[in-house]
């Protein structure tokens, strides 16, 4: 359990009750990177916005390698999420 204070899905409104959602259908659940946003909607949608961008706008490397490189950075930083 994070020590960080958190808006359970259960407990969300409005603008937070919207991104936890679209975080369900996109992934199945709501992640600990998300959840752990919980207290501040709009940077929770600021930050999925930017994923988007990152992950599936215009871009030379396809999404497939940008999850690689996504993989390799995580792993040698030491992420195991």
């Amino acid at each position: 359990m994070p020590w960080i204070e958190q808006i359970l899905p259960a407990q969300a409104t409005g603008l937070l009750k919207s991104e936890l959602d679209k975080a369900v259908k996109r992934a199945g659940r709501v992640w600990g990177i998300v959840q752990i946003m919980s207290l501040n909607a709009r940077t929770l949608k600021a930050s999925m916005e930017l994923y988007g961008s990152i992950m599936h706008g215009r871009s030379p490397l396809s999404c497939a390698q940008r999850e690689m490189l996504a993989t390799v950075v995580a792993a040698e930083l030491g992420c195991v999420y």
